[in-house]
C-alpha cells in the first residue's frame, strides 16, 4: 500500500514518451499530487535494427517499466496503449486510461501531397505491418519500406533530401551572385542568401539538413497523436488518413497507467480515468486479444461510443494488403467487453483467423531468413 507522498511513475526515455508522461504528471499535479517521473530504458529503445512487429512479440517497449512496478520500486508506469500486450500479470492492472488523443494516422510529405496524388511507385516509410497493408490495399503500386526511430528522427529523414538539394542550389546561386557583383542586369535566383534562408528554418529542418540519409522517402505515415504530442504538427505538411479505410491500431492515441492492484490503482483511476476512452479501448483490446496476432498481423480496430452502443470497425489484412476481412458492428455499451469477444469470434470464423495465422507464418519465415543471413559463411 502506498503511503501518501510522491507518486513515482516509470516512463520510457524518448522525447515523445517524456512528453506523454508529462501530460499524466500535469493532470495529477492539478489534483495536488506530487509526481516524479523515472526514466526506464526498454529493450525496444536499445534495439534499433528490429522492426516494430518483431519487437511487439515480447512487449519490448513495456516490459521493463512494468517489472519495476511489480518489484515495488515504482508506483506505476505510463505507456502508449498500442504498445501494451493484451495479457498482463494477475497483480498488475490498467489503473487509468486518460482521455484519448487523435486516433488516426497521417500521411506526411514535404509538400502535403495526398495519397492518391503520390507519383507511381512512390516510396513510403513505415515499420507498421498494418499501415503497410492498408497503403498497398489502396495503392498497390507503392513501395513501402521500413522506417524506425523517434518521431522527429523519422520526419527529419523524410525532409532531409529536399532540404539538402535546396541548400546546394542556394549555395551555387550565392556563388553566382558574388560573381556578378556590380552587374545591374543580373537577377538573382533567390531573394535570400543561403545564410538568411538557413536562419529562417525551423529547428526541425535545421536538424534534417545535417542528417545523413540512406533512403529517400516520398512520404511517411505516423500516428496523429504522436506528431501532435511531439510538438511537430505545425512544422510539417500532412494529410489525415480516414479511420474508415486506415483503421487505427487498437488503443492508438490513448495512454495507460499500470499499477499494482490496490489503493494506488484506485486513486489513479479516480483522478485520471476517462470513462468513454476506457470503454472504447477495452473493446479494441478485447477484440485483439480474442483474435490474437498482436503486432504480428496487420489488424486495425477502432471503437467509438455512440449513445447506448459502441460502433466498432475491424480490418484484418494479409501482409501485402491483397486480401482482407473488414466489417463494423454496433456493440451494446452495457456488455461491451463480452460483445467485443463475440464479435472477434465471428470475425475469426469468417476468415480473420486464417489471415492472422498466415501473417504469423510469414513473420516467422522472415525472422528465420534474417537469422540465416546473420550466420557465418559455411554454417
Amino acid at each position: 500500500m502506498r503511503t501518501r507522498g510522491t507518486l513515482r511513475l516509470a516512463t520510457r526515455g524518448s522525447d515523445l514518451a517524456r512528453r506523454q508522461a508529462g501530460l499524466v504528471k500535469e493532470a495529477l499535479e492539478n489534483r495536488r499530487y506530487e509526481v516524479e517521473l523515472v526514466t526506464v530504458e526498454t529493450t525496444g529503445d536499445e534495439i534499433q535494427d528490429e522492426l516494430i512487429h518483431r519487437l511487439g512479440k515480447t512487449g519490448a517497449f513495456v516490459r521493463e517499466l512494468d517489472e519495476r512496478v511489480l518489484e515495488g520500486d515504482l508506483d506505476g508506469a505510463i505507456h502508449s496503449m498500442k504498445d501494451m500486450p493484451t495479457e498482463q500479470p494477475d497483480t498488475l492492472v490498467t489503473a487509468a486510461v486518460p482521455e484519448r488523443g487523435q486516433p488516426n494516422d497521417l500521411l506526411i510529405t514535404p509538400e502535403g501531397t495526398a495519397l492518391e496524388d503520390l507519383p507511381e511507385g512512390a516510396l513510403v516509410g513505415t515499420s507498421s505491418l498494418r499501415r503497410r497493408a492498408q497503403l498497398l490495399s489502396e495503392r498497390p503500386d507503392l513501395e513501402v519500406e521500413p522506417l524506425r526511430g523517434n518521431v522527429d528522427t523519422r520526419v527529419e529523414k523524410l525532409l532531409a533530401p529536399a532540404l539538402q538539394a535546396e541548400h546546394e542550389a542556394r549555395t551555387e546561386a550565392d556563388k553566382e551572385r558574388k560573381g556578378n557583383t556590380g552587374d545591374e542586369d543580373f537577377e538573382p535566383e533567390y531573394d535570400q542568401t543561403v545564410d538568411e534562408w538557413f536562419d529562417a528554418l525551423s529547428e526541425l529542418k535545421k536538424q534534417a539538413l545535417g542528417r545523413e540519409v540512406e533512403t529517400e522517402y516520398d512520404a511517411i505515415v505516423l500516428a496523429a497523436a504522436g506528431l501532435e504530442r511531439s510538438g511537430l504538427a505545425h512544422y510539417v505538411e500532412y494529410q489525415e488518413l480516414p479511420t474508415g479505410t486506415f483503421v487505427p491500431a487498437p488503443g492508438q492515441g490513448a495512454l495507460a497507467v499500470t499499477a499494482l492492484d490496490g489503493e494506488t490503482a484506485q486513486e489513479l483511476q479516480g483522478v485520471l480515468d476517462h470513462p468513454r476512452t476506457r470503454v472504447e479501448t477495452t473493446v479494441e483490446r478485447s477484440v485483439l486479444a480474442e483474435l490474437g496476432g498482436g503486432c504480428i498481423a496487420p489488424v486495425g480496430i477502432y471503437a467509438v461510443v455512440q449513445g447506448e452502443y459502441v460502433s466498432t470497425t475491424v480490418t484484418v489484412f494479409d501482409r501485402d494488403g491483397e486480401e482482407s476481412i473488414a466489417t463494423s458492428r454496433d456493440l451494446p455499451v452495457e456488455r461491451h467487453a463480452d460483445a467485443a469477444r463475440e464479435f472477434a469470434r465471428d470475425l475469426a470464423e469468417r476468415g480473420a483467423e486464417e489471415l492472422i495465422k498466415r501473417a504469423q507464418r510469414d513473420a516467422d519465415d522472415a525472422d528465420t531468413a534474417v537469422s540465416e543471413e546473420d550466420k557465418p559463411a559455411g554454417k
